[in-house]
């Protein structure tokens, strides 16, 4: 038997029952973010810590990484929700969005994931055009809009730069792959 799970829905239910074991208020923000509503004792953060490190879940205090782990949903936020954020330039988007100065987070963010926010970005759009191509409900030029790129031919270049394929070949892949699973149920059955 092969099973399918949905890893931040999992962690999302185990930190809740931990934090909820504890008797704490609290709220989830974002994928990773606890707001707690009561101030803990160093011995009641302790054993918070442990607990929740015994169920791989770590605190982190690195300011730092706090803030990359910050610009990266703000990038995801962008690219995959926000249907206003075509209008701006990413730069000025990310820096609204985080009341810091581009410059800042451009540095953090590079020191901290040793990438850049633009190619960050750019392996975000690569992703999302997979998910869409899959999804097959758009054309090439269709999710070049929606992804903000210039053109169709600009997405293309930028796609098989970053996968090594063309999105049409990628696209050809996905269909091979999706007949051949067709045939081995037929077979099967």
């Amino acid at each position: 038997m092969y099973v399918k799970f949905d890893v931040n829905a999992i962690c999302k239910r185990v930190l809740e029952k931990q934090l909820d074991s504890f008797g704490l208020e609290y709220t989830l923000s974002g994928t990773r973010e606890v707001r707690l509503m009561d101030k803990l004792s160093k011995e009641k953060e302790q054993e918070l810590a442990d607990a929740l490190g015994n169920v791989g879940i770590f605190i982190v205090d690195d300011t730092k990484a706090i803030l990359a782990h910050q610009i990266k949903e703000t990038i995801i936020h962008m690219i995959y929700t926000d249907k206003e954020a075509h209008r701006y330039k990413s730069s000025t988007y990310l820096a609204d969005k985080l009341h810091y100065s581009y410059a800042h987070l451009s540095n953090v963010f590079s020191q901290t994931t040793m990438v850049s926010i633009e190619n960050f970005i750019i392996l975000t759009k690569i992703d999302y055009s997979k998910k869409l191509i899959i999804e097959d409900k758009l054309s090439f030029s269709e999710i070049a809009h929606k992804l903000n790129y210039s053109s169709s031919s600009h997405l293309s270049a930028q796609f098989k730069k970053t996968t090594g394929m063309t999105p049409s070949n990628f696209q050809r892949l996905v269909k091979k792959r999706k007949e051949r699973r067709i045939d081995s149920v037929k077979v099967t059955v």
